[in-house]
């Protein structure tokens, strides 16, 4: 429902004004995958290499805004679809606070992703595919959930009976069987540095 009487104030301090304060641009790099594909162990890695370069970063993962902000929602693909909106307004707020903020959600529906880049300026929205095999990813489970979704204990468990679909046109794809994650978070700062945000 669209409200009505809300008129969008204007910081007096601007987006600009902000990176210009931190010495480098502002991006969202939008982590997605299967669950135990490395969204988050690489967003946090990342999160370390760009704190040692003096860059202001944060992570929101999808753990941990489910604790807080969607601790509501559930796993259906109605609660999915806005999972991914609000997550995608809170990032929005931080890139135009001047940060980078890393966003490590499985974000299932190619759909609920492009609706978030449009919310973006277009270079501020970097789509980042975790390509690792689903076995490879299920093998690992690092919280046991695939085990509870072949028992029947979880529902609409992505990947299990609920659909994945990767990302066409991703501006990164990583595969993280392939390299270790300090050489996949190396990857992305040489991204950055080459499209001069950082």
């Amino acid at each position: 429902m669209v409200q009505k009487n809300i008129v969008w104030h204007k910081s007096v301090v601007t987006k600009t004004d902000r990176q210009i304060l931190n010495n480098h641009k502002s991006c969202a790099l939008w982590f997605t995958g299967f669950s135990g594909s490395g969204k988050s162990t690489l967003a946090n890695e990342l999160d370390v290499q760009l704190h040692a370069l003096g860059m202001k970063s944060y992570v929101l993962d999808g753990d941990n805004v489910r604790h807080g902000l969607n601790k509501e929602l559930g796993f259906s693909p109605k609660d999915r679809v806005e999972n991914i909106r609000r997550v995608g307004e809170v990032a929005k707020l931080f890139v135009d606070s001047g940060q980078i903020v890393m966003t490590a959600f499985i974000s299932p529906y190619r759909k609920d992703r492009d609706q978030v880049r449009k919310i973006f300026d277009k270079t501020e929205f970097i789509e980042i595919f975790i390509d690792c095999p689903f076995e490879i990813c299920e093998g690992r489970d690092p919280k046991g959930l695939y085990q509870k979704a072949r028992k029947g204990e979880i529902h609409d468990f992505t990947g299990i009976d609920s659909p994945y679909e990767p990302p066409i046109e991703p501006e990164l794809t990583i595969n993280t069987e392939q390299y270790s994650v300090r050489e996949a978070a190396k990857m992305i700062i040489g991204y950055l540095k080459l499209q001069g945000i950082i």
